[in-house]
């Protein structure tokens, strides 16, 4: 029987993950027996990503709301941003920032605004906002990404709109 090298192994892994990706666009990076010194990860596909943020503007614009919508991986990179027409200019980054929030805290970010109340320096983290309008994307019960919105008259109408762009994708 011949044998192959790591790296043979591991992208013949990394083939047949991506052969079978999950149902709502993630795809494991490594294969489930990661060489030691490598970790699993699953991030959403960039169609995926768009898909949620339509799904998150348009829930929105139904109700004659005027947002910004940002999807960020699990490292709080940007995969999409959708400005919708007429969204205030302050929009743009309160969406990023709330992504980022809710998939780095693992939490819907109106949950994390009432632990302020026990640790309020929470809000010192750089790149964070504690506002509504940020909700995590799970794969299992781990992060994988963050769907963040502004732009609405309320955080509760910013996070209805990212938990719509959450709903899409299966969740």
């Amino acid at each position: 029987m011949q044998k192959f090298t790591v790296r043979a192994r591991v992208l013949t892994c990394v083939a047949a993950a991506v052969v079978g990706a999950g149902t709502f666009g993630a795809v494991s990076a490594t294969a489930s027996a990661a060489p030691k010194g490598f970790t699993e990860t699953t991030h959403l596909t960039v169609e995926s990503a768009t898909e949620a943020a339509q799904a998150a503007l348009a829930a929105a614009k139904k109700d004659g709301q005027k947002v910004s919508v940002s999807v960020v991986d699990r490292n709080g990179n940007t995969v999409v941003m959708l400005r919708g027409d007429g969204a205030g200019p302050q929009s743009y980054e309160s969406a990023q920032r709330k992504a980022f929030t809710a998939v780095s805290w693992n939490a819907p970010t109106s949950e994390l605004v009432k632990r302020l109340q026990q640790a309020p320096n929470l809000k010192d983290i750089p790149g964070t906002l504690f506002l509504p309008g940020g909700a995590p994307v799970k794969a299992g019960q781990a992060p994988v990404a963050g769907i963040g919105v502004a732009g609405a008259p309320s955080g509760d109408l910013d996070e209805k709109y990212a938990q719509a762009g959450v709903a899409a994708l299966g969740h």
